[in-house]
């Protein structure tokens, strides 16, 4: 389970303004094997966490390429899974290292995803000289991916900016911090937007979680109902900004967990330039 804040805008007024400004939560089993982002790929273009879990090697939740590529997964809600499905990590990764735009990419997978669990999958192509192009597809939802126009959008463990009460109100955290950006130095900004995904305030009731997770959910639904999920074993392990300013600057922030401990964390920034 992870949850999503973006905000972007291909063409800013202002100078001093971003065209995308991401935050996000991967919530995760603590003893799942992972790595922290670092670049991988032919040309080390590629910049993500991966995951280490035995049969799904590889996959990521999030990630960022020096072409302009982004993409991030959601998992979906359900109170039962098929063991036998497909790892959803490969979804972000194929789409990071394929030649393919984003729409084209995420057409593809729609006429695959009876073969996986529940997701949510965002695409991205990020442009300095064509524009930023967002879309998304959730094979819980409409058949066909849409575009997305430029604004702010939430995601969480139900379709695309389903008003779950946490996801509202950590929207309204995240907007606060957008609204401020400019006139804010770059680390003041990260360091807000990570303190919106910090957040452990219970949001509830929330009877659309329990109507979509079921008995499945009944049991971690005071910790869940939260943008920071804290449970004994499992919770938010991964905190990711990513700022994109007018120039093509990509300033990528992690925030994540050591040994398991969730008293014990450690923050890494990797910057670079867009190539496209």
């Amino acid at each position: 389970m992870c949850i999503i804040f973006f905000k972007f805008d291909p063409r800013p007024v202002s100078k001093n303004a971003y065209r995308l400004i991401l935050a996000s939560n991967r919530d995760e089993f603590y003893h799942r094997p992972s790595k922290v982002a670092e670049f991988w790929g032919n040309n080390n273009e590629i910049l993500s966490g991966l995951d280490m879990e035995e049969g799904k090697e590889g996959g990521t939740w999030l990630g960022i390429s020096t072409r302009g590529k982004l993409a991030a997964l959601t998992n979906y809600l359900q109170p039962r899974q098929d063991p036998d499905a497909r790892g959803r990590g490969e979804l972000v990764a194929h789409f990071l290292t394929a030649d393919m735009d984003s729409f084209s990419y995420l057409k593809k997978v729609s006429t695959e995803g009876h073969l996986y669990n529940g997701f949510n999958l965002l695409a991205a192509d990020l442009s300095t000289e064509k524009g930023d192009v967002f879309c998304y597809y959730g094979n819980q939802g409409e058949p066909e991916p849409i575009v997305l126009a430029p604004g702010t959008y939430g995601l969480s463990n139900a379709l695309l900016d389903t008003p779950w009460r946490k996801l509202c109100f950590g929207k309204r955290l995240f907007l606060e911090a957008v609204e401020r950006s400019q006139a804010l130095p770059k680390e003041v900004l990260v360091a807000q937007l990570l303190d919106v995904l910090n957040n452990e305030e219970a949001q509830l009731p929330d009877p659309a979680i329990e109507d979509q997770g079921r008995e499945y959910v009944q049991p971690i639904l005071s910790k869940y109902a939260a943008v920071c999920v804290r449970c004994p074993g499992y919770g938010t392990r991964t905190n990711t900004v990513i700022l994109v300013d007018v120039d093509g600057h990509v300033t990528f922030t992690e925030r994540s967990m050591v040994d398991k401990d969730p008293s014990r964390w450690e923050t890494r920034t990797h910057e670079f330039r867009l190539q496209s």
